[in-house]
Formats: C-alpha cells, sequence, structure tokens
C-alpha cells in the first residue's frame, strides 16, 4: 500500500504503484506513473505525462518532467520516461521531449544523478550513468551505459557520448566523445581512455590492451584520420571495443568528434 503526506497534492489521474512513498509538500501531476517502491521525500514536483520506474529515490526540489526549453513547444502531450533504481539527488531538472524531436527523453535505469543536474528535451541516457554536480545536458544529446561526467561539465545538443567514457569537471564537451575515451578542458579535448572507469568496471586487461593499441594508432598515428579509421577497422575485428568505437565514429552524427589536443599516450 502507499504512504501519501497529508500536505503531497496527487492528481487523481496519477498511477502509484505499490509500496509507493510521497512525502510531504510533493506535488504529482497528472498522466504521472510511479513505479513500485519509488520514493519522493520531500518538495518533489512531477509533471506529467512522466513514467518513473521501481525503487527510485527523489530527493527534495527536484522538478521531472517539466515542459522542453524549446521556443517552438506549444503544449502537446510528450513524454519523459525513467528507468528503475535511479538516485536523483536536489533540485535535478528533467524535461519531456519535443514533438520536433523523439518526443521522449529517457533516462535508463541505475544512474545516480547529483545536485543540480539538469537534462534537457529529447536526450537519451542509458543504464548505470553518474552524472556529478550541475551538469548540464543540451537538448538531445545522447549518453551511453557506464558513462561518468564530472560536475558542472557542459554538453552541447545533439552531441553524442559513447559507453564508458568519462567527461572531466568544468569540460564544455561540444564533439562527440568516443566510447571508452576520456576527455577534459574547455572546451574538451580527448586526453585517452577512462582507464580507471573501465578496471572498474571489470574489462579484461586483454581488452584494455587492445583499446590501447587501436586508439593510439587512431589518435595518433601518422597519415590522414580517414585511413587511420579503416586500417583500425581491417587491424581489430577481435576486439568489440574498438570495433565499437568504429562503428560509433562511423554512424550518423551532427557533431564532429572529440579529438586530442596535443599527442600523447593513453
Amino acid at each position: 500500500m502507499s504512504q501519501i503526506h497529508a500536505s503531497a497534492i496527487v492528481d487523481a489521474q496519477a498511477e502509484l504503484g505499490p509500496e509507493v512513498e510521497i512525502g510531504p509538500f510533493c506535488i504529482v501531476g497528472s498522466k504521472v506513473r510511479l513505479g513500485a517502491r519509488t520514493r519522493l521525500i520531500s518538495h518533489v514536483v512531477i509533471e506529467g505525462p512522466t513514467e518513473i520506474g521501481e525503487d527510485c529515490l527523489i530527493h527534495p526540489h527536484a522538478v521531472l518532467g517539466g515542459a522542453p526549453q524549446h521556443t517552438a513547444y506549444r503544449g502537446e502531450p510528450t513524454r519523459l520516461v525513467i528507468g528503475d533504481r535511479n538516485v536523483i539527488r536536489e533540485q535535478v531538472t528533467l524535461h519531456r521531449g519535443t514533438p520536433q524531436g523523439r518526443g521522449v527523453t529517457r533516462i535508463g535505469s541505475d544512474g545516480f544523478f547529483m545536485v543540480g543536474v539538469h537534462i534537457g528535451h529529447d536526450a537519451s541516457i542509458g543504464d548505470q550513468v553518474t552524472m556529478a554536480n550541475s551538469v548540464t545536458l543540451g537538448g538531445h544529446v545522447e549518453v551511453g551505459d557506464f558513462v561518468t561526467l564530472g560536475g558542472l561539465a557542459a554538453v552541447h545538443q545533439r552531441v553524442r557520448i559513447g559507453r564508458y567514457a568519462f567527461v572531466g569537471g568544468m569540460a564544455g564537451v561540444n564533439h562527440d566523445v568516443v566510447p571508452y575515451g576520456s576527455v577534459w578542458g574547455n572546451h574538451a579535448h580527448l586526453e585517452g581512455l577512462n582507464l580507471i572507469g573501465l578496471k572498474r568496471r571489470g574489462l579484461s586487461r586483454s581488452a584494455i590492451n587492445a583499446l590501447r593499441a587501436g586508439f593510439k594508432r587512431l589518435f595518433w598515428g601518422p597519415g590522414p584520420f580517414q585511413e587511420r579509421l579503416e586500417e583500425v577497422a581491417a587491424t581489430s575485428i577481435d576486439s568489440p571495443e574498438v570495433m565499437e568505437m568504429v562503428e560509433f565514429i562511423r554512424g550518423h552524427a551532427a557533431r564532429p568528434i572529440t579529438l586530442p589536443r596535443d599527442p600523447g599516450g593513453v
């Protein structure tokens, strides 16, 4: 049975799963769906249409499912969809999609979104993503699984960040970030591989060594970049991680790839 504090306002059209907890002064709007055991601590505002999965913990003053910050938006019924077991800290804002975009903003499962994070309209966020304090994502940003973004990082609209990547604190990212990469600086440049994160996630030594070799040939090898890309693709078919990086670069992109600032190691 759900627990709703007497001071909370819950719309009659909201759908609450079993054992949901809604704390003091929360507002849950129409067409909001909360999964089982999700907890709103206090002063949380959720506007619909928004779907939130099971076992999420939402801290005070988070605003979820607000209208997109888009000048062409005219009140159309777009959505926010959030997965399971996410921790959403104070003052986080997650906006719905736009009709001009996907129509939905999607957040995966097992994420950790620290104080003041903002995720713009039509973004797509993978599983086990960590965003430190005041990270800001523009509209249509794509973030893969297991990505970490440091505090105050800002990501330009339509940028893609591949799986297992790391974005350093205060980085301004306006180009795509390859899977497994580590970027720093304002504006961000490719510093190397996210070696600490890859080891923490349990990638094998052989997989990391293959990534190091492929990464070095691709970003610091001689010759034109396109020739290096094809060389790495031809010699790395036994490394799914390197081939993921290759296919990411070959894929449809609205932004160029973040590149190293200076020659160096990985």
